[in-house]
């Protein structure tokens, strides 16, 4: 891998451009992009130092790697235009839905098809912070999966799971930020209610959350573990917890996530 290609360049696109140039894995100059707005891909070319292309063929021939980015509706009519140009190349695509059969259905007559791999990235990769879940499935040579696990974890965690679980990571992992942001502003609203600042308020739980998963990551603890050595007898914490379970905290949680999987099954 010594040149890569990104067709759209959205927020994620960016995230991932800018996460890969900062990490030292790649430089600058050996990253090619093409979306149709070639104003603001001029205006993100020069923020992020890549080469703007003014044609997708441009940019898919100009790398041995390309990164399918577009929005998920764009990606039949992209490979439609890019057609026999992707032949022979690795084919990253973290549009959700098209996964490693999806492609393989479309690139099933060419006789020397790209090699692909799905990768479900999530929002937070825009501060370094993000989940990058690799689909099992896959056709990259080992070496060149190896390097862009490397990439990818430059932004992140990386995982990899079967391909009939990549559905429920999605939910997790993709939707997650969204409940987690929920809970900031809940909690940030309850602070306002006596007194915080709102700006304040949105630091302290934003910041609380932060310290509390990454007190989890590092030692391992199960949760409730770490929840018990905050609840103190008779104390506020374990009447906060207690109101919380009385509201079906648990259940609410769950059932976001059930939601989300009957809806992806219509």
């Amino acid at each position: 891998m010594e040149k890569i290609a990104f067709i759209g360049m959205g927020n994620m696109a960016q995230a991932l451009t800018g996460g890969f140039v900062k990490s030292g894995k790649i430089d600058a100059k050996n990253v090619f992009a093409y979306a149709p707005n070639q104003e603001k891909l001029a205006k993100n070319a020069e923020k992020y130092g890549f080469n703007p292309c003014g044609s997708l063929k441009e940019a898919v021939c100009a790398a041995d790697t390309v990164f399918m980015a577009c929005k998920p509706y764009q990606i039949e009519d992209v490979l439609a235009e890019a057609g026999r140009d992707l032949s022979k190349k690795a084919l990253i695509s973290i549009a959700l839905g098209w996964n490693f059969h999806a492609y393989e259905k479309i690139f099933s007559a060419y006789t020397e098809p790209p090699r692909i791999q799905f990768v479900m990235p999530n929002t937070p990769a825009m501060v370094g912070e993000g989940v990058f879940l690799f689909e099992k499935s896959n056709s990259l040579r080992p070496e060149e999966r190896s390097q862009i696990w490397q990439l990818f974890e430059a932004l992140g965690t990386v995982e990899e799971l079967p391909d009939n679980l990549m559905g429920i990571g999605g939910a997790i992992s993709g939707c997650g930020p969204a409940f987690a942001d929920l809970f900031i502003e809940a909690y940030a609203d309850a602070a306002v209610k006596y007194g915080i600042p709102r700006a304040t308020a949105y630091k302290l739980v934003s910041q609380t959350l932060l310290g509390a998963a990454k007190l989890q990551l590092q030692t391992g603890e199960h949760p409730a573990v770490l929840k018990d050595s905050v609840c103190s007898p008779a104390g506020s914490t374990i009447r906060g917890v207690t109101a919380l379970e009385e509201q079906g905290l648990r259940n609410a949680c769950i059932k976001s996530i059930d939601a989300i999987m009957d809806f992806a099954k219509k």
